[in-house]
């Protein structure tokens, strides 16, 4: 397999995106704890006393309930349709293929049977 100038040259481009996107939110980070800093010598210099707060905040999320069962759906509707058009449109001897997506619409279904076990544990 050859590679091209284009190959490499588009392989540069996202390391250097990458290293430079780490390099951005690693600046803004300290920048900002700079800030809080001069803020912080600025009070006490004129002695006014200022809450205790954590210097990088908290960033909590409650997980998406819904994810999941999209999730299955989606799977389980792909995979099947993808088995219904697998089985009339090839040729009778390779019409076992038909089963290939399977996997996919297991996965779909174990999906929506831990989103139905999870609703019914938290009743």
């Amino acid at each position: 397999m050859s590679y091209s100038i284009g190959d490499g040259i588009t392989t540069l481009a996202l390391a250097a995106g990458i290293v430079g996107y780490v390099y951005v939110m690693q600046r803004s980070r300290l920048r900002r704890l700079e800030i809080i800093h001069e803020e912080r010598m600025a009070a006490m210099e004129k002695g006014i006393p200022l809450p205790e707060f954590p210097l990088e905040p908290q960033k909590v999320r409650q997980g998406d309930r819904t994810v999941v069962p999209i999730l299955g759906i989606v799977l389980l509707t792909l995979s099947v349709g993808s088995m219904i058009v697998l089985y009339l449109n090839l040729p009778p001897s390779e019409r076992q293929m038909w089963v290939a997506p399977l996997p996919f619409s297991f996965l779909g279904i174990g999906f929506l049977i831990i989103h139905f076990m999870n609703i019914e544990s938290r009743r």
